[in-house]
């Protein structure tokens, strides 16, 4: 940082304005992408997924709260975990801004774990977010969107995510999914992203991004772990082992494998 070039204010906006021409193009190359995106083709969803909530039973149809579309966050929270996946909550905190503007936009949200329902709504009150979060036990609605593995899912060491097999780090994996349904009340899979494939919505990194050190993870697994906490454990001290685990000596470990690619 000592030697980096400093020049005459002239030659900054020289070369400022000589970099928002690739800025602009990332842009332009970003609205393509999501313009393919929706052109993707759909699969139509023809098993009946139950959940579970405060007042029972629900269905995939009933999270849609009467709009046509509906983002599903897979959050992982194992049926075991004491608490909620690092990095996942750190989407969470990120999401809650935006979901008041997405249901006055034709858009549901909701998350899904596989955690008992009361373990999900604990931590949902202890981070205070105001999010519609269901559990999936019992389920194969996670199974079936390669965002959690038994034994049987995994073969020679491997699991299917992210659209390909990849070496098995976790038991729970994060993701989003995203479907619509028709005046006709069917309902399709139109996408998934996984890993770091809805990195776009951390405004958190977006900001580090302008900043001379930019995201700065250089520890022991250069990603988020390194440096994210849940926003109230910040000053636990707790820390992060090489699968992504975080552990205490007073709560055990829990778990953030968020960052596979």
């Amino acid at each position: 940082m000592n030697n980096h070039s400093i020049v005459s204010r002239q030659q900054w906006l020289a070369a400022h304005s000589e970099h928002l021409l690739r800025e602009k193009q990332v842009t332009h190359q970003r609205e393509a992408l999501a313009t393919a995106r929706r052109e993707l083709p759909w699969a139509l969803v023809d098993k009946d997924y139950r959940f579970q909530d405060a007042q029972g039973s629900v269905g995939l149809a009933e999270l849609f709260e009467g709009r046509s579309q509906l983002i599903i966050k897979h959050f992982m929270f194992g049926p075991d975990w004491q608490e909620g996946c690092v990095g996942c909550s750190f989407e969470m905190d990120h999401l809650q801004g935006a979901l008041v503007h997405l249901t006055h936009h034709d858009v549901s949200f909701a998350a899904v774990s596989r955690a008992p329902f009361s373990a999900l709504d604990a931590f949902r009150q202890r981070m205070g977010w105001h999010v519609r979060w269901v559990s999936s036990a019992g389920s194969d609605f996670n199974r079936d969107f390669h965002v959690s593995f038994d034994p049987e899912d995994i073969v020679e060491g491997k699991v299917f995510y992210n659209f390909t097999w990849q070496p098995f780090v976790c038991e729970e994996l994060s993701g989003f999914s995203v479907f619509y349904r028709d005046e006709d009340g069917r309902i399709f899979h139109t996408f998934s992203a996984y890993g770091r494939g809805a990195e776009e919505l951390l405004g958190s990194y977006v900001l580090l991004d302008m900043t001379p050190n930019g995201r700065n993870e250089n520890g022991p697994q250069h990603n988020l772990t390194d440096w994210v906490r849940h926003h109230d454990r910040y000053d636990s001290g707790d820390q992060v082992d090489p699968t992504g685990r975080v552990s205490s000596a007073d709560r055990g470990p829990s778990a953030d494998c968020c960052q596979r690619s």
